[in-house]
């Protein structure tokens, strides 16, 4: 698969085959895919939370706060979870400033997971501190990211902008998940 077929089949997959387990080694692999990525003055401050545990994923799902444009949807229901989830962890006994490192090592993940029939969903929008409570995570580390795993349940399709400008990603009456897009026209400048 060439990297342009991963970057579109890349999508922010929120539904998933729940009951489809994503093994710890499987984890692991995608977690050195971000080890090997760049970082910063090559600080590598970042650290990582594994689980594919069914309670585990049920801790870490009740902290995420799900697809914000939809308004009637509070996320998944049982049967469409994330069969696995990693949260990434600045650690800040290396570093206070862990520039994009979360950014490109996410992204990686990511595609590495594309490239494995899976399809994930990164979140900022966390109930940090009651989940760094609930998971007894150490002060040091500060939570940056989750990313939810699983083989998708949903599709998802890229459309253009329409006029109005309106960049709220929906869903159809079939449960299709359209995400809008700018035209590259509009996004380089000829300056």
């Amino acid at each position: 698969m060439s990297i342009r077929e991963l970057v579109l089949k890349n999508r922010s997959y929120r539904r998933f085959y729940q009951n489809e387990k994503i093994e710890r080694t499987l984890l692991e692999e995608l977690v050195d895919l971000a080890r090997l990525s760049s970082s910063g003055a090559n600080l590598q401050p970042l650290k990582y939370v594994l689980s594919n545990e069914p309670d585990k994923n049920e801790i870490i799902f009740r902290h995420l706060k799900w697809a914000a444009y939809l308004k009637d949807w509070n996320g998944p229901e049982e049967g469409e979870k994330p069969s696995a989830y990693i949260i990434v962890l600045g650690d800040k006994e290396i570093s206070g400033n862990f520039f994009w490192d979360h950014g490109i090592a996410c992204q990686s993940i990511l595609l590495g997971a594309c490239e494995k029939g899976l399809g994930g969903c990164m979140f900022g929008s966390v109930d940090k501190k009651g989940l760094a409570e609930k998971l007894d995570i150490p002060e040091r580390y500060d939570i940056l990211v989750v990313i939810a795993l699983g083989k998708p349940k949903e599709k998802v399709v890229l459309e253009d902008l329409n006029e109005t400008g309106d960049i709220k990603y929906w869903r159809d009456e079939n449960g299709v998940h359209h995400v809008p897009k700018r035209k590259l026209k509009d996004i380089i400048l000829d300056i």
